[in-house]
């Protein structure tokens, strides 16, 4: 009796098309979307991790200044012994009038952080406020954390007008 009872259930079995799925049967749509979800997941993941690193190792090409001469100030606007912050292309830069009445103009972002530096008019400095930098009148850095100099800018007098460029070989 047992015997037969396995015999009527192999027989069961066989005939059951629920019971087996053929091999070339699509995955059910839920499964499929799931499976597309994750791997989308997984995918983002790993772009997310590796974007930062390659910024990192490929950056970006600096920026154009825009022009190679700017008007920074007319010749009765600075008095001697002080500075002052104008735009040159997309980057600030620094004119001073020195104790003599000459005229020099360097980038106005420290070589350290990139902070906005500034002439100091009781010290005859250049100083970076972030991380207490200090550069001479020549651009030099002389006492903090600035790693270079600041760029030096060819300036002129032209008329009424103090006339800054990008100097010739730079």
């Amino acid at each position: 009796m047992q015997k037969e009872a396995e015999t009527r259930l192999a027989s069961a079995n066989r005939e059951s098309p629920s019971l087996k799925a053929p091999a070339s049967e699509p995955l059910p749509v839920r499964r499929r979307f799931v499976e597309i979800l994750l791997g989308g997941g997984l995918l983002a993941s790993v772009v997310s991790f590796l974007y930062p690193i390659l910024r990192y190792l490929v950056p970006p090409a600096p920026p154009d200044l825009g022009s190679d001469s700017v008007v920074a100030a007319k010749v009765g606007d600075l008095k001697r012994n002080s500075g002052k912050i104008f735009r040159f292309g997309n980057r600030p830069a620094l004119l001073v009038q020195t104790a003599d009445g000459e005229y020099r103009a360097f980038t106005a972002r420290c070589t350290h952080l990139d902070c906005t530096v500034q002439y100091r008019d009781d010290v005859r400095q250049i100083w970076c406020a972030c991380h207490n930098g200090f550069y001479d009148l020549n651009g030099r850095n002389i006492a903090g954390p600035p790693p270079r100099p600041l760029e030096n800018y060819e300036v002129f007098v032209r008329g009424e007008e103090i006339v800054v460029r990008k100097q010739q070989g730079a």
